[in-house]
């Protein structure tokens, strides 16, 4: 396993999930306003950013394994084909751990579960192609 490789790629995929995250929340802003729709679910914007560097933190250690994982798996190929069936792969394991999981949970709708699980499918899809861009094995 390349280690520099990984961490190049975790790095890259850290930059696109927040990237791709930000571009939906500009490009579907009703997706904002159905999240807004809970407001003793979810917290305001401000205690949102107050809370962000745990979620950066906890996210590119997260985005590390998932590129550990990735390149535990890697048998060669297009980049963007594999990264893209990878991140795919991840979509569908987060939208049954998480956005689902939060319906069932939390008191929120079906709408926002849907519109949470196609924009997060996106935005893992996309961390996926980038680690497939990026890394190379040793």
């Amino acid at each position: 396993m390349n280690t520099m490789g990984v961490l190049l790629a975790a790095l890259g995929a850290f930059v696109a999930y927040f990237v791709v995250g930000g571009a939906m929340f500009v490009s579907m802003p009703w997706l904002k306003t159905e999240f807004m729709k809970y407001p003793a679910v979810y917290r305001q914007h401000e205690g949102q950013m107050k809370h962000m560097p745990a979620a950066m933190a906890a996210t590119f250690v997260a985005i590390v394994v998932l590129a550990v994982l990735y390149a535990m798996i890697y048998r060669g190929g297009s980049g963007v084909a594999q990264g893209a069936r990878f991140g795919a792969l991840i979509g569908v394991f987060a939208i049954g751990t998480f956005t689902v999981h939060n319906y069932v949970n939390l008191n929120i709708g079906w709408k926002l579960t849907v519109e949470q699980s196609v924009a997060y499918f996106i935005q893992w899809v996309a961390v996926g192609i980038v680690i497939g861009l990026i890394y190379r094995p040793a």
